[in-house]
């Protein structure tokens, strides 16, 4: 037993509205105070064991492990189908319990983490077709990798999903096979075999002693549409597993953004943290490493958690290994001289970046920044190389160009939401990346190189005829300066009765590289609202 107990289009115009969403970290950082101290214990027996004792064991609950995010989803559901009355603070408290009783080992939620962060344009990671045809027809396979169950549990959950959705047999992809009997004697199996509720690494990580992730940490990231990041982070005890934050960040434009909020750790290394960056809300979804020397994960706004930042850390105290975690700009043109911005733990005074890059010289801006004044030769050999101390810190990638041999949009393909009403839309958000030819000398092939985010100019169009011929540019949305595609609001528009304000767009991007100028060209989706955004999707 695994537990013991901004403008108008043709009228109908393009705005981005807040997003009212529920968030599993909101729940838990904001709950209300008990009367009198409770532990999870007593909430799993008061609020759950009525209904799941079964021979001195809590069926169905006690064969499970889950995520934070899965944990809050089942509640949830108990809450939905069978009225379980339980508080918010009950329930934030019977979340933290679960998830540290019965939750994921770090390589256990690794292949899927994207999923816990939100990631916008997520591709989904199916081990084989037939999983995928069977159970992500309606979700993201990630929501079942992201569990583990005996195999009698995956049976229940099969059985479930007759229950409450008999349409899985007869709707696409189930209405051409068995599917009940190819759920049970194919699909169980392999489930109960690829994620076991029972393992030798989960009690392993369970006996661990876990490092929590007070003190001083260096950080960077990127942030799509605003660029890449530096800065520090101060993590203070506030009792068992709950942190008060703070946040100083500068990006690469210059603009200084400071913060402040707090955090929960469940499992032993899962971080969820709620925060205020400058003047907007965020979230944030990192994981520990096991050893507890590096913290990685994404940040994202409250209320559009497609808008964020990837973020990564390392310790940053007296005692800290030395450490290059970023430098900005990181391309570098041949026949140039450039300011790099150097951001790391115990950086020291002398750095090499190979032939034909001079460093003429060493600023120190603080203890965790240094500028470093280089020259590029004419003659320097293109490419990727790295940023080395010779006092023993880390190394990080530059790209020195001569000129870019072509541009690429990420994503190649994206999508957006109409908003309106009670549900806002879903912006999208596209980036420029410049690329070297590789080997064969060809652009867009595998072996090209990628240099890096570049500036753009950015515009949409019809996709193809049929968008042309229903102007779908022309209410679908805007693209701002900084490839943030703002959708239209849903309608109804008279003018479209039949579409509203969907649209099937081009995103093109122009950048200037001297007299030189490249074009990359990537597709987007205008598609209707989602009414149904749970933490696991």
């Amino acid at each position: 037993m695994l537990m013991e107990t901004k403008m108008i289009l043709n009228g109908y115009g393009a705005r981005l509205l807040k997003r009212g969403m529920t968030t599993i970290t909101g729940l838990l950082l904001a709950g209300g105070v008990l009367a009198a101290p409770i532990s999870g214990l007593d909430v799993l027996k008061n609020r759950c064991a009525s209904c799941h004792m079964e021979k001195g064991k809590l069926q169905r609950i006690s064969d499970l492990r889950k995520t934070p995010e899965g944990w809050d989803m089942t509640i949830a559901r108990m809450q939905v189908w069978h009225k379980v009355e339980i508080s918010k603070e009950e329930r934030r408290i019977l979340v933290k319990y679960l998830a540290d009783k019965q939750g994921l080992t770090p390589a256990e939620a690794a292949p899927y983490r994207s999923l816990v962060e939100r990631r916008p344009n997520l591709q989904d990671v199916i081990p084989k077709e037939a999983l995928g045809q069977m159970c992500a027809r309606c979700h993201s396979f990630g929501r079942v990798a992201l569990q583990r169950r005996g195999a009698e549990e995956w049976k229940k959950l099969v059985h479930t999903h007759l229950g409450q959705f008999p349409s899985i047999e007869y709707s696409a992809l189930g209405r051409d096979r068995n599917w009940k009997d190819i759920a049970l004697n194919e699909v169980v199996p392999e489930l109960a075999k690829l994620y076991p509720a029972s393992t030798a690494s989960w009690n392993n990580w369970q006996g661990k002693k876990h490092v929590p992730p007070t003190g001083s940490w260096q950080i960077s990231g990127h942030r799509p549409g605003w660029g890449d990041y530096a800065g520090s982070m101060q993590v203070n005890p506030l009792g068992k597993d709950r942190y008060d934050v703070s946040y100083k960040l500068i990006y690469s434009a210059g603009n200084h953004v400071s913060g402040h909020g707090q955090s929960i750790i469940y499992s032993g290394y899962e971080w969820r943290g709620d925060a205020t960056l400058g003047n907007q809300k965020v979230r944030s979804v990192f994981a520990l490493s096991e050893d507890g020397k590096k913290l990685s994960g994404r940040w994202f706004l409250r209320e559009s958690d497609e808008i964020g930042a990837t973020f990564e850390a390392v310790p940053a105290g007296n005692a800290s290994e030395p450490a290059i975690v970023t430098v900005f700009p990181s391309l570098l043109k041949t026949g140039s001289e450039v300011h790099l911005s150097v951001h790391g733990v115990q950086l020291g005074k002398d750095y090499d970046l190979g032939p034909g890059i001079k460093i003429i010289s060493v600023k120190k801006i603080n203890e965790n920044e240094v500028e470093l004044t280089v020259n590029v030769a004419d003659d320097a050999a293109v490419g990727l190389r790295s940023l080395r101390s010779k006092g023993g810190a880390g190394d990080v990638k530059v790209a020195v160009y001569r000129q870019f041999d072509s541009i690429r949009i990420e994503p190649e393909f994206g999508v957006a939401r109409l908003g309106g009403g009670t549900n806002s839309g879903m912006s999208s958000q596209f980036e420029a990346v410049a690329y070297l030819n590789g080997p064969d000398g060809l652009a867009g092939n595998a072996d090209d190189i990628r240099l890096g985010y570049v500036s753009a100019n950015w515009s949409v169009d019809n996709f193809d005829e049929s968008a042309k011929a229903a102007n779908d540019v022309g209410f679908a949305g805007v693209m701002d300066e900084n490839g943030l595609f703002i959708p239209a609001l849903a309608g109804p528009n008279p003018a479209r009765k039949n579409f509203n304000n969907v649209g099937n767009l081009s995103v093109m991007a122009k950048v200037a590289d001297g007299a030189r100028t490249s074009e990359a060209k990537a597709h987007l989706i205008v598609t209707v609202q989602r009414w149904n955004t749970p933490p696991l999707r």
